[in-house]
């Protein structure tokens, strides 16, 4: 193949990916750090580069065309490529070092993060990993961690944002503690179990019973700030709690409360401070994060 005839930005590839990610010109924009008009024009010149449209534009935003979906999975695989020329760039990344601190959910940092991070420990043996396992948001701001993994998107100006793949959970229960219920085929079913909560309050209460529960205060006998600990109870019989599904599923002492009720859905994002731009070391981990997590 020649590659002589090959006249292609890759800017413009990478405006149209990520405002395709983002779902409008505004949050693509923001994610970038440029200003809208500018990643507009790219889109637009892109489209006129490749002759076709990518984007339908209405008044409830932008969706994609038939051509924008094909082009999508091309323009997603050039990126997974560039990252990875980019670390094989650098030196074998042994010329990057330093600490770099990544703040997770205890979930995520217990049962989704070790093996990618084992990875980038191989891949890069120079930088130096802080695991913060917390429920808690940490600051960003005033740098309390350098990245965080969070299940909503932060509006600071200042911080730099990738939305990754979201996140299903359901509520388990043991076997024996489940036989308990005659039916378990709607929300109404478990009106008697026991539930287990994070903080001591009705929000967790007054969340489920917005999905069709019929519970009150009584139904939460058990309260525990980590979700470790929260795990380790329901496995032990005493009520149903929440665990992400790959986790949850694997479990073999527990299974899903409601089986054909629909998963507890919430996005995920990556997020790190605007030092990004200037610092080869976050950005390694960030991109090296945002590829592993999106697999």
């Amino acid at each position: 193949m020649s590659l002589r005839g090959i006249n292609f930005d890759w800017n413009r590839a990478r405006a149209f990916l990520v405002t395709a990610e983002e779902g409008s010109f505004s949050a693509a924009a923001r994610a970038l750090d440029m200003a809208q008009p500018t990643l507009g024009r790219q889109v637009n010149a892109l489209e006129s580069e490749l002759g076709v449209t990518l984007f339908e534009r209405s008044s409830r935003g932008l969706t994609l065309t038939p051509s924008g979906h094909d082009l999508l999975i091309q323009v997603k695989a050039m990126a997974e490529a560039a990252g990875r020329f980019s670390l094989a760039a650098s030196g074998h990344t042994q010329a990057i070092e330093g600490r770099v601190s990544i703040s997770a959910t205890e979930a995520t940092a217990v049962y989704v993060l070790p093996p990618i991070l084992a990875r980038l420990r191989s891949q890069a043996p120079g930088i130096e990993v802080e695991l913060i396992a917390t429920n808690n948001t940490s600051d960003l701001m005033l740098r309390e961690a350098d990245i965080a993994i969070r299940a909503y998107r932060p509006e600071q100006p200042e911080l730099i944002v990738r939305k990754l793949g979201g996140i299903k959970a359901h509520l388990y229960g043991t076997v024996a503690y489940l036989a308990r219920f005659l039916r378990r085929q709607s929300p109404q079913d478990l009106s008697e179990a026991d539930f287990l909560r994070f903080e001591l309050n009705s929000l967790l209460e007054e969340e489920l019973n917005r999905r069709g529960f019929q519970l009150s205060e009584k139904n939460f006998p058990v309260t525990a700030a980590s979700h470790l600990v929260q795990w380790e109870l329901v496995k032990a019989g005493l009520g149903l709690g929440f665990m992400i599904e790959e986790v949850g599923d694997a479990e073999p002492l527990v299974e899903r409360a409601l089986p054909g009720f629909p998963a507890f859905e919430a996005e995920t994002w990556l997020v790190v401070h605007r030092e990004l731009h200037t610092s080869r070391r976050l950005r390694l981990v960030f991109d090296f994060l945002a590829d592993a997590l999106q697999s």
